[in-house]
């Protein structure tokens, strides 16, 4: 008597693959791990062989600067996608997922008051709490502005508590606002532009990789037809912003590097290899993205375009990495 033969298991070849929970755990584990090794690693291999000498705890204030970029995405992508759900027809009958804000808000409050001790410090990191000068931030442009954010996120993780969380999105705009003005202090060459500069190409990012986030874990509770047609009016609205993230970015490039030196700067300088390496991921990016895109408009399952879209946020989160190092090394020289 032989033993009968296995059934060969039937999979709905309409439904997009999924990996399993456990390969889903192991993959966000390996995308956060990189994430941290770019800013934390990521200093002293673009100083190598530049001759320029970068600040005490660079990979510190990358790391931390990075998690209060993701902790911003987050909340900003919820809020964006779920005004997007809303304005599809019965859209507001479909589940959502469980929000993440109050944990972004929590991971953003942490990461800011660590990089307000070390302004408070006089921008070196402290070895004691008694090194930290608290009172020392209202008297300079850089406390008040890390206070700000400091202040910011504890508010929004507040709002993500109460009855209306879409108020937070007042004091995230209070974030983005405080970072473009960081970024471009008065002794700058034009400091106004470069921080409107700063605020559309911010704005814009978090807009783009917190919404894509969001809407991938829309999808996973709505029916099929309702997704296709959120991540079809994602990508319409994501093209957008890929083209402001793309002008803002060039504009904010070439004010800091004249386009002359442009070439010579990008391997040359620790700034230029990291914004080269950031270019090449948002590069990568833009590829996944287009590529999702034809699924959307060519497939006949168009929820295929969710396995390059998975891919595009793996990217896109290692692109926010090399962002948060870009803030810790030392600007181009103006030559």
């Amino acid at each position: 008597m032989t033993s009968p033969r296995p059934v060969p298991r039937v999979t709905d070849s309409r439904r997009p693959l999924r990996p399993t929970g456990a390969g889903r755990a192991v993959a966000l584990l390996v995308l956060v791990a990189l994430a941290a090794l770019i800013p934390l690693l990521g200093p002293p291999a673009a100083l190598h062989g530049t001759g320029e000498a970068g600040a005490p705890g660079a990979g510190g204030i990358a790391l931390l600067r990075t998690v209060l970029f993701a902790a911003l995405c987050i909340p900003v992508g919820e809020l964006f996608v779920n005004r997007l759900a809303r304005s599809l027809p019965g859209g507001e009958g479909h589940p959502v997922p469980r929000s993440w804000s109050p944990a972004a808000a929590a991971a953003g409050f942490a990461a800011a008051l660590g990089l307000a001790s070390v302004v408070a410090t006089g921008n070196l990191v402290p070895d004691h709490v008694a090194d930290i000068d608290a009172g020392g931030l209202y008297a300079s442009r850089d406390g008040k502005l890390a206070l700000l954010e400091v202040n910011a996120f504890l508010a929004a993780g507040l709002c993500t508590l109460s009855r209306r969380p879409v108020t937070q999105v007042w004091p995230l705009a209070a974030v983005v606002v405080a970072e473009a003005l960081r970024a471009h202090p008065p002794t700058e060459h034009g400091p106004l532009t470069g921080s409107a500069l700063t605020l559309v190409h911010l704005t814009c990012a978090a807009l783009w990789a917190g919404g894509l986030l969001h809407a991938l874990r829309t999808l996973r509770l709505w029916p099929r037809t309702a997704g296709a047609a959120l991540l079809g009016l994602y990508a319409r609205v994501a093209l957008v912003l890929l083209a402001a993230i793309t002008a803002t970015g060039v504009c904010s490039s070439l004010r800091r590097m004249p386009p002359e030196t442009v070439l010579e700067q990008l391997t040359g300088t620790a700034y230029g290899r990291a914004l080269l390496a950031k270019v090449l991921l948002v590069a990568v990016v833009a590829a996944l993205a287009v590529w999702a895109r034809r699924r959307l408009r060519r497939a006949a399952d168009p929820l295929t375009a969710c396995a390059p879209a998975r891919a595009e946020v793996a990217v896109l989160g290692l692109a926010v990495a090399a962002s948060g190092l870009l803030t810790a090394l030392p600007l181009p020289i103006r030559w």
